[in-house]
């Protein structure tokens, strides 16, 4: 996996206007500009937000390519939700999950 790639990819996505126009015309293009192996390009064509963060895609960053796709706040947070469900843990960056997503707070061991 290429995390660094695709947290790139999506970084100046989010505050370049002429990749945002790439985006939309060439995204072809503009994917084979970085490094990103078939699950990763196939996530930003589908716009699988539940994938990228699954991927381990920062929720900073995430957040504006939501937006981007016209995602509203509460659907965007649904979808990570989904995105676990679907494809399991986290697999890495800030929020990889272990003991497979179990809590280890003590708050969190009663609920």
């Amino acid at each position: 996996m290429s995390l660094y790639h695709l947290q790139k990819f999506l970084y100046e996505l989010n505050r370049d206007d002429s990749v945002k126009e790439k985006f939309h015309k060439d995204i072809e293009g503009l994917i084979s500009q970085f490094d990103l192996n078939t699950e990763e390009s196939n996530a930003l064509r589908e716009g699988d937000i539940g994938l990228l963060y699954v991927l381990g895609v920062n929720g900073q960053i995430l957040m504006h390519f939501a937006a981007l796709l016209g995602i509203e706040w509460f659907d965007y947070l649904e979808m990570m939700r989904e995105g676990i469900k679907k494809y399991g843990p986290v697999r890495a960056g800030v929020y990889a999950m272990t003991g497979g997503g179990e809590s280890f707070t003590e708050e969190g061991k009663g609920q």
